[in-house]
């Protein structure tokens, strides 16, 4: 799928925001998460031809089976409600919602490099793409054809994540990490939406200030998910060179020292305006024991975020944005819950994967 570039009329919140609770209460709950974690793979799959992503899996069922189907069948079904989001949304809310919708080049692309990395073969790859951003398929494909994590570089020639990956090229040599590669597409990716806002004003339902207030939460989020990886590593490398700038939790210098203090970066989100409305998920955050644990937890607590923007700006981007993390957390959950049981994993280890609000 490919954003089409339109302003037609003004935006139409209202009708958008109708269509998204539609979609939203058709969201699997946590009992029907619970039917899934005793299913077997091929049950899965019959139980998900049962409900909105039956389209998906009778299209692709005679080219594939078992997890693969699971996996391109969500992630159709992924693309196809977001592609229904632009062709509802006009005006500015249309702008905004296909801009956000870009992250999903910054994930194909760093996915295609996390496999290259990790020697994957390029059906194993491809199962794990969302095509539901900019890129052509054509683009996609092209990426998928590199050979190399070189080449996937030299391929996005003439994109916005040309010379930030080209420059952070040097650093993964030197450091055998793809921590450089991925904070360059996230920080792109952010730098490029966050350029092209617009004017914010001080009005409760201004749709500027809701979308900047989301897209601040989600980059003090991914700032706060970075400094823990960039600790993992035990590379000799600068959390500064890879700070996101636009958040409002953190500045450049500061993630120096969170990055080898967890206890205090915890401190930080817990006295921020985010402690006051997230309790629950923040309490995850200081009991999660591993660093796969947090940042379900950090997932946990930008999904509430956005929640809570949702229910008190209703006629704003923010129900959409929460409705696109929604979707987003329920085709995780899904594909974690069948890679669990093709596994062997126990109900009680697949569960710990999941997110669910």
């Amino acid at each position: 799928m490919s954003p089409r570039t339109r302003t037609i009329g003004s935006s139409n919140p209202e009708y958008v925001n109708a269509r998204v609770r539609a979609r939203r209460a058709a969201l699997f709950d946590e009992e029907e998460y619970r039917k899934l974690v005793r299913m077997g793979p091929s049950e899965i799959a019959r139980f998900m031809e049962e409900t909105e992503y039956g389209e998906e899996i009778n299209a692709l069922g005679s080219r594939h089976s078992g997890v693969d189907l699971i996996e391109y069948a969500l992630h159709a079904n992924l693309a196809k409600h977001f592609d229904d989001l632009l062709d509802w949304a006009e005006g500015r809310l249309y702008e905004f919602i296909a801009n956000y919708l870009r992250k999903f080049d910054a994930w194909n692309v760093k996915t295609i490099i996390r496999g290259l990395y990790a020697g994957a073969d390029q059906d194993e790859i491809e199962s794990d793409l969302i095509r539901a951003g900019e890129f052509s398929d054509r683009e996609i494909d092209r990426l998928l054809e590199a050979r190399s994590i070189e080449e996937v570089v030299e391929q996005l020639d003439g994109t916005i994540f040309e010379e930030p990956l080209a420059a952070a090229y040097e650093d993964y040599e030197e450091t055998d990490t793809l921590v450089p590669l991925e904070n360059a597409v996230d920080r792109t990716y952010y730098e490029h939406i966050l350029d092209n806002v617009g004017r914010v004003s001080n009005e409760p339902d201004d749709p500027v200030a809701r979308y900047v207030e989301f897209l601040q939460a989600e980059i003090d989020f991914r700032n706060a998910r970075n400094a823990l990886r960039l600790a993992r590593t035990g590379a000799d490398i600068d959390p500064g060179e890879y700070f996101i700038e636009g958040g409002t939790l953190f500045d450049r210098r500061e993630m120096s020292g969170l990055v080898t203090n967890r206890d205090e970066l915890l401190t930080r989100i817990e006295e921020s305006t985010y402690g006051n409305r997230l309790d629950e998920a923040l309490a995850q955050l200081r009991s999660a024991e591993s660093l796969i644990a947090f940042e379900h937890a950090l997932d946990t607590a930008l999904s509430a975020y956005a929640d809570r923007l949702a229910n008190r700006y209703p006629m704003t981007i923010a129900s959409v944005l929460s409705f696109i993390l929604a979707k987003e957390r329920e085709v995780d959950n899904i594909r974690a819950i069948a890679r669990g049981r093709e596994a062997g994993l126990s109900s009680e280890e697949i569960e710990e994967e999941l997110v669910i609000l």
